[in-house]
């Protein structure tokens, strides 16, 4: 792990020789509805050296279109296809399992934006809240603000019925303007205790949305920067799919808890002017 200051010469040159970069939304780019300083320069900068981008949250509360339209009320363009989220990579794995029927029966736990986008270019069925739990094959859950105990009780009754079980993300906490609130990882918890089984975490730290992003911009992950704000789940992630990793302290870690981390990155800046200075040669 090295500041910009000090960093080796071979690891400054990796940094600014980097083919794509992936960059965590929440504490990266924006925090709550406040964009963060940076961004606009930063992509502008990276699209003028064809450096191809993307957008990588574990948030399963919204669509790409949402993000994209989110973005741009703050100012930043991006494009749908830019915009990986935990339930993007959701649908590609169930997709990509060979016990997963093609018209598959799932019964979600979250947001409108979890079936929404399951349903976009598969056969997959969604379960009525009203229908029988049993007839679900697959149980996907991630962050539900109107979470019940009545859908608790639903997704375990399919759990115990041989439904998989299969998690957006397992965040415990996320960032707000004024703190935090808790994450899609509280949800799954109460459904993890009482089905007694562990689900399969698609988002970060799992480093399987770094492979796809990787993948998906045509770049072996060696080849990619990973910046995030939290170590346990961003940083760990990128680790583990083989990406060099930058740190920004615009979210939930702080210089100070870096002393006692197991998970330290290559970089840590400031912010992503910081970053974007030692990625262009400059400051």
């Amino acid at each position: 792990m090295t500041d910009v200051q000090t960093e080796p010469t071979s690891l400054y040159d990796r940094l600014r020789s980097a083919k794509g970069f992936v960059f965590d939304m929440d504490g990266v780019i924006y925090v709550g509805s406040r964009l963060l300083p940076g961004v606009s320069d930063l992509f502008d900068s990276l699209r003028l050296k064809d450096v191809p981008f993307v957008l990588g949250t574990n948030n399963s509360t919204a669509t790409q279109k949402d993000f994209v339209e989110r973005l741009a009320a703050m100012g930043v363009k991006v494009e749908a296809d830019q915009i990986q989220t935990s339930t993007t990579v959701t649908r590609e794995v169930l997709q990509n399992d060979p016990d997963i029927a093609e018209d598959a029966m799932v019964l979600c736990v979250g947001q409108p934006s979890i079936p929404s986008i399951l349903q976009q270019g598969t056969r997959f069925r969604i379960l009525a809240e009203d229908a029988d739990p049993k007839e679900a094959t697959v149980v996907v859950a991630g962050l539900d603000f109107d979470f019940t105990y009545q859908r608790m009780a639903r997704a375990v009754e399919a759990i115990e019925n041989g439904a998989k079980f299969v998690a957006t993300n397992a965040d415990d906490r996320l960032p707000t303007e004024t703190g935090y609130q808790p994450g899609a990882g509280a949800c799954i918890a109460g459904i993890t205790v009482a089905s007694r089984v562990t689900p399969l975490v698609v988002g970060k730290p799992e480093p399987l949305m770094m492979t796809k992003a990787a993948e998906h911009m045509g770049l072996a992950p060696a080849d990619v920067v990973m910046v995030g704000d939290r170590l346990d789940t961003d940083i760990l992630s990128a680790q583990r799919a083989g990406m060099m990793t930058a740190l920004v302290l615009t979210g939930l870690t702080s210089r100070e808890m870096l002393t006692d981390s197991e998970i330290l990155p290559d970089f840590v800046f400031a912010d992503l002017p910081a970053l974007l200075q030692a990625h262009t040669g400059h400051g």
